[in-house]
């Protein structure tokens, strides 16, 4: 007869009569990496564009695909910074957040945003060129970070419904 044995590895901190427990293992998991890697891709997202935009400047659209892309990418940005603290600071939220729906819809709404987000940039970037002289390179590279970070967030959906269904 075979079963299944879970190990779960954990580093307990006391300070001050208080004990911390981190969940180390979790950055081992494919979920933990997807999410480590969406938060510093995220932060390079915000970073570029944050960088180039230029309040003030107006041009034919008046920037309005750069802040929508850069909306997209602050809030979840914070979104997923908050959903892997919480998992590494905690045992039982990686395990419980996990087999509920909420993860299967905050990935996929980053996945429809990220998309549209980065699609846009890229769609504005290609068709006016002329306008963004040389911050062509770096907007450009900004779309194509957002695409990345959608494929990011749609392999998150997949994993999250999988583990939704229990599969």
């Amino acid at each position: 007869m075979s079963h299944n044995v879970t190990i779960m590895r954990t580093t307990t901190m006391t300070t001050g009569g208080n004990t911390i427990f981190y969940n180390t293992n979790y950055l081992g998991t494919l979920p933990g990496l997807l999410k480590l890697a969406q938060l510093l891709l995220g932060a390079a997202c915000v970073g570029v564009v944050g960088y180039y935009l230029e309040p003030g400047y107006v041009r034919y659209n008046g920037q309005k695909p750069e802040l929508f892309y850069l909306l997209v990418s602050v809030t979840f940005l914070i979104g997923t910074f908050c959903i892997l603290l919480s998992c590494l600071m905690s045992l039982s939220t990686a395990s419980i957040m996990s087999k509920t729906l909420y993860e299967v819809i905050y990935h996929g709404v980053a996945f429809i945003l990220y998309l549209s987000a980065g699609l846009t940039l890229m769609i504005e970037v290609n068709h006016q060129k002329s306008s963004y002289r040389r911050d062509f390179e770096p907007y450009l590279a900004a779309a194509v970070m957002g695409l990345v970070m959608a494929g990011l967030y749609l392999l998150s959906t997949v994993l999250a419904n999988r583990s939704y269904r229990g599969f």
